[in-house]
């Protein structure tokens, strides 16, 4: 089975502006993340592998962002599995 391409940022970008999804932090990420893999090749190893980290750092800052909004964010289930 072939792999399914990636959007492009500029494509992704676009998708999220046009559903009013720029203000969900985890689709920011993978904004972000798909940005970063474009540029990857114009990138020192060293320069790739600092903006990785510091995505990954702020990726983990992410966990914070849900505590107390479970029920907000998931419905009145508290996002537990039924």
């Amino acid at each position: 089975m072939a792999a399914v391409p990636s959007p492009s940022s500029e494509d992704l970008a676009r998708y999220l502006e046009q559903q009013g999804m720029l203000t969900k932090p985890w689709l920011l990420m993978q904004l972000r993340l798909s940005k970063l893999r474009e540029e990857k090749d114009s990138m020192t190893p060293e320069d790739y592998l600092q903006r990785v980290q510091d995505a990954h750092t702020d990726l983990m800052r992410l966990g914070a962002f849900w505590k107390g909004k479970e029920r907000q964010v998931f419905g009145a289930g508290g996002g537990q599995p039924a």
